[in-house]
């Protein structure tokens, strides 16, 4: 027989973590493991057994009986031959079978699905209708359970409380003590004829489109919570959150360099060395700049405020824009006359090794880098 994994190391918690800790820790290892986001195998498995083990340890009674006969008998109501499990409750107060029946309505999980976004939409925003698998009240039972006509009825063991009395014999005599009853399962109430739709979950699987608003200036692997847009919880439950995670394409001519974004462009050497106007198309439309004369690869133009919006503040990033000097290879007659009459006209300079400059490589090297000046 296969050893049994401990419920505790499955959850990644201690043996003493309060239920709020054991409900964290579930929660996070169900979004990386569930279905509808990991679709392996490997995940499917753990996935059943991240679930079991909250399952047992979740519930107070099956967790007392857990850690008082530390196997899986013990934890689904099995004989314990000495008794202890039962001694331990009704000395020190463990279980909680006395403390009212269990609410069939549990929260629902939380839910993650993917969109992909240009860009453009980055920068300014979007809204975007994303499809979910998700889970709604059932239209038959309205959330109740139980088979149109009919509704969960009263347990007759433990007259709705939840919790029978039990009387062990054990080695200190017998002891008598309350456990979960074992035909409502806590509930206080039994569903006789279960809803066909949604065989007593109060839950039925369905698709549904929903609109998510992703701000401006939203990053490539950002998340949007959605709080209570997830799936309907067992017993009609309150929804769980949806997580949108964003996937921001590569734009052919714009990078995102924080708040700003980066392009180059092309100019002559005439107009480098003249300086001119030039006019670039921008997420905002036609902008012109300038270009100044004696401009050389690497030197940048800033443009205030093209750039996409902040997240967390209020404005526009920069629009930084690298100049990248052409030297034309291909060249007629009289191109080659002009350069030539222009090269005569200059003075004279033999190319040779100067200095090392830093300065230089690391602008070129850098040159969507931030001045410091």
């Amino acid at each position: 027989m296969a050893e049994t994994p401990n419920h505790y190391e499955v959850l990644g918690v201690s043996q003493d973590a309060s239920p709020e800790e054991i409900k964290h820790a579930y929660r996070k290892l169900a979004r990386r493991l569930h279905p509808d986001v990991n679709p392996s195998p490997e995940a499917a498995e753990q996935f059943k057994a991240v679930t079991y083990a909250y399952e047992v340890l979740s519930d107070p009674q099956k967790r007392a009986n857990y850690d008082a006969g530390g196997s899986e008998q013990a934890a689904a109501g099995g004989a314990d031959p000495f008794g202890f499990g039962d001694i331990f409750n009704a000395f020190f107060g463990q279980g909680g079978a006395s403390q009212g029946p269990a609410s069939r309505q549990q929260a629902g999980d939380d839910l993650l699905v993917h969109t992909e976004i240009t860009l453009q939409e980055a920068v300014f925003g979007v809204e975007k209708s994303v499809e979910v698998s998700t889970a709604r009240t059932c239209d038959t039972c309205h959330g109740t359970g139980a088979a149109p006509g009919t509704h969960p009825e009263t347990c007759g063991t433990c007259q709705g409380s939840g919790s029978v009395l039990q009387r062990v014999r054990s080695l200190l005599g017998t002891v008598s003590t309350r456990t979960v009853c074992p035909d409502c399962h806590g509930y206080g109430t039994i569903i006789r004829t279960p809803c066909r739709d949604c065989g007593g979950q109060g839950r039925v699987r369905a698709k549904e489109q929903i609109t998510v608003r992703i701000p401006g200036g939203v990053d490539d692997g950002m998340r949007i919570q959605m709080s209570g847009r997830g799936p309907v919880g067992p017993g009609n439950g309150p929804r769980g959150d949806l997580y949108v995670q964003v996937r921001v394409q590569p734009d052919e001519v714009f990078q995102r360099d924080g708040d700003d974004l980066l392009a180059t462009v092309e100019v002559s050497m005439a107009d480098a060395a003249l300086g001119a106007t030039a006019t670039v198309e921008t997420f905002d439309g036609p902008k012109d700049i300038s270009i100044d004369p004696g401009t050389q690869s690497g030197d940048i133009h800033v443009a205030k405020g093209l750039g996409a919006a902040r997240l967390r503040g209020r404005g526009r990033g920069d629009l930084r824009i690298a100049f990248s000097v052409v030297t034309p290879t291909k060249l007629n007659q009289e191109q080659r006359e002009l350069l030539e009459r222009f090269r005569d006209a200059r003075d004279p300079h033999t190319p040779g090794l100067i200095r090392f400059q830093q300065g230089l490589f690391a602008k070129l090297r850098d040159r969507f880098s931030r001045s410091t000046g």
